[in-house]
């Protein structure tokens, strides 16, 4: 049996939940010289991945069908935007004001072999086809240790460490509810060393971002904090005359870093989303979702390589309403749920990141990228919320669309198409690997090369080419 299946999946998960376990399984071939050589090619400094959790539809947001059928097309109509090249829904008013820094890549093909939303987390975060594992254990497949890594992951192994910041963090959850956690957002087989750390949201306290990981407990202030790494550093001398091999080593430059940060008080300030203005906070608009975007462009500010902000779903609100989880898995109802409820937080807060980082002359090196798990089928009525009469759209996919702005791409434009009904790419299709190695390619990153637990090296994502023409 293949070493990383033996590892429990409990012990796994545990380990990527904190973000501050060792290196068990293998470790990545991340020379300080070809990351700070990549690094410096890089037109972007930074990405923001927005994932829209759930399933956007493709059809009713960005890659409008007003020629088609009425079933398939549904109500909302197409507005002109900033960009001659670009239509946006309706709905998306703002958002089209900023439309001349947007690329719109409407010919992903995200087909996978069970249409559903493990799978296609897994293919759009990593950019690897799911396996057949998916098709086999649906709902059960959850993460692996030996996964392909969440392109994030790779970021975060190829960059130099940030001095007293992760080098990518994950907020304002991690999607899903366990035991059915998404997989494709670890770093698996890269080694859970380069796990996102996890930044904990509210619905209730939009401002409030606690990483559960980096707590101290209860009356430890400092002083003791500084006496126990005393402690555990005389523990650690006596192991090492026993114990030298290279997951203990992990483990300590691990449990070094979890104290460094505890420690650093530009953690803190970095993570306090109060210490914006009254102003700036109603531009993004007072959601656990717009702050969380208003936190990432703080975390590009410090300098942190790679963000990902997973929608916070809202099931007690928007459950019933949209036959969902509360996030944007519009089964039933999927025209109100977007027109009264999602389009408006997603416009407010997404439009005032593009604005506020050109405002503050860091769009140009700040990558921006929307996607999904999926698209949802184009032809209205999903059976499992009434059919027609329900107004919903099941999962789809066969076809989406990622937004990417900023870092380096030619914005205003749209690339690639769809067919007459949004169902499949027609012109210039892509996969997920091309987005991805788009985001590696504008981030500098062009050596993919690690190495596994047996010291054989192997490549990273090897499929897929970058987008170029979007760059």
């Amino acid at each position: 049996m293949n070493v990383f299946r033996r590892m429990s999946r409990r012990t796994f998960l545990t380990a990527s939940g904190s973000g501050s376990a060792g290196l068990l399984l293998g470790r990545p071939s991340v020379g300080a010289t070809k990351s700070e050589s990549n690094s410096a090619k890089a037109r972007a400094k930074s990405t923001i991945l927005l994932f829209l959790c759930g399933g956007a539809s493709h059809i009713d947001l960005w890659d409008m069908k007003p020629k088609a059928p009425l079933e398939y097309r549904g109500p909302f109509e197409p507005i002109a935007t900033s960009a001659s090249g670009i239509t946006l829904c309706e709905h998306l008013p703002m958002l089209a004001r900023h439309a001349h820094h947007l690329a719109l890549v409407n010919s992903v093909n995200g087909r996978v072999n069970t249409n559903d939303h493990h799978a296609g987390y897994y293919h759009n975060l990593t950019g690897h086809v799911p396996d057949q594992s998916f098709r086999t254990l649906g709902n059960n497949r959850t993460p692996f240790a030996d996964d392909w890594p969440f392109m994030g992951s790779v970021v975060a192994a190829k960059r130099p460490p940030h001095p007293h910041l992760p080098n990518a963090i994950t907020l304002p959850h991690k999607p899903s509810t366990a035991p059915y956690t998404r997989p494709g957002q670890f770093a698996a087989r890269l080694g859970v060393e380069h796990n996102p750390i996890y930044l904990q949201g509210s619905l209730s306290e939009p401002i409030k971002f606690q990483a559960p990981s980096l707590q101290l407990q209860q009356g430890v202030d400092g002083d003791r904090l500084a006496a126990r790494r005393s402690l555990l550093s005389a523990v650690d001398d006596a192991r090492h005359r026993f114990d030298n091999e290279a997951k203990v080593q992990q483990w300590n430059r691990q449990h070094e870093r979890a104290v460094s940060l505890l420690a650093s008080s530009n953690t803190a300030k970095a993570f306090d989303v109060s210490q914006e203005s009254e102003t700036i906070r109603a531009r993004y608009g007072n959601d656990v979702n717009a702050m969380s975007l208003l936190l990432a462009r703080r975390l590009v500010e410090a300098g942190v390589p790679f963000i990902t902000v997973f929608w916070m779903e809202d099931r007690p609100r928007l459950g019933k309403k949209c036959a969902s989880g509360g996030g944007w898995d519009t089964h039933g109802n999927n025209f109100h749920c977007l027109e009264d409820d999602l389009l408006p937080v997603f416009d407010r807060a997404f439009s005032a990141l593009v604005e506020d980082l050109a405002d503050r002359g860091l769009l140009d090196e700040t990558l921006l990228m929307v996607t999904s798990e999926m698209g949802r089928k184009p032809k209205i009525g999903d059976p499992r919320s009434g059919g027609i009469t329900g107004a919903g759209r099941d999962h789809w996919t066969h076809c989406l669309t990622d937004v990417l702005a900023g870092g380096g791409i030619k914005g205003g434009q749209t690339y690639g198409s769809s067919d007459r009904l949004a169902e499949y790419p027609a012109d210039k299709p892509v996969m997920p690997a091309d987005v991805t190695k788009t985001v590696y390619h504008a981030m500098g990153i062009h050596d993919l090369e690690a190495i596994d637990s047996q010291n054989r090296p192997y490549n990273l994502l090897a499929e897929g080419s970058a987008i170029h023409e979007l760059l």
